[in-house]
């Protein structure tokens, strides 16, 4: 079914310090670092792009996954949201809020075929190794949300609570994933300035790179922006 994904990055500048400081603040490991590989599918058009959803396939260690996002009510635009008195001196945080349905699929490349017979082909590939944390706590006091419920709190009667650390070929980022109030309490818990969030999907940060650095770089995958890794990309 539908949830609701509300999440964060920010930059990660000492991978090592910031995983040994996890298990300390309540956090646990789920899946040790892994190899994934992501395509994004639209249209020759970009419909979808242009509605700002994406269509995914994942391909994640053994797994393969279908992804849909779509913006959130009422930011129907897919613009972050923003929470927060505006009367505060304090800025309010910006979050990246998406629905997101998501479910395991047995063969990946079977899947691929069904799109591209629907108009569906790919138009973006990205890489990176991925290491998930998920924290312990059971329940979280409070709204999810200051002020008005936001409607999304309808998925969220049990909310995820994970930290995600990818290493991609342009930089090493984390992500937390949960209600606001989880977010702003661990990002002050790790010492992470707010204001070095971002919203952004790894195609927009991409695209500043590549606009930064000139990269002839079309996909954002390790055989196109060559960075060491111990792990190696299986060929596929």
């Amino acid at each position: 079914m539908p949830t609701a994904e509300i999440e964060l990055k920010f930059p990660v500048h000492d991978l090592a310090a910031l995983q040994s400081r996890l298990p300390g603040l309540g956090f646990q490991l789920d899946t040790p670092r892994a190899f994934e590989q992501n395509t994004l599918y639209d249209t020759t058009t970009r419909t979808l792009r242009a509605s700002r959803q994406i269509l995914r396939i994942r391909r994640y260690g053994g797994l393969w996954i279908v992804t849909h996002k779509r913006p959130a009510d009422p930011s129907a635009d897919g613009d972050p949201i923003r929470y927060g008195d505006p009367a505060d001196s304090i800025p309010a945080t910006s979050y990246k809020v998406r629905i997101e349905t998501e479910t395991l699929v047995e063969d990946g490349p079977a899947l691929a075929a069904i799109f591209h017979q629907l108009g569906f082909g790919p138009v973006f590939r990205y890489e990176k190794f991925r290491t998930e944390w998920s924290h312990t706590t059971p329940t979280i006091d409070g709204p999810l949300f200051p002020g008005p419920a936001h409607p999304s709190q309808a998925f969220s009667a049990n909310p995820s609570l994970h930290l995600v650390l990818d290493e991609t070929p342009i930089g090493d980022y984390a992500e937390l994933e949960g209600p606001p109030a989880w977010i702003d309490s661990t990002l002050a818990q790790l010492g992470v300035d707010p204001a070095a969030c971002l919203t952004d999907s790894y195609g927009s940060l991409f695209l500043a790179w590549k606009q930064r650095t000139g990269s002839p770089a079309e996909n954002l995958t390790f055989d196109e922006i060559p960075a060491p890794a111990i792990l190696q990309p299986a060929t596929l």
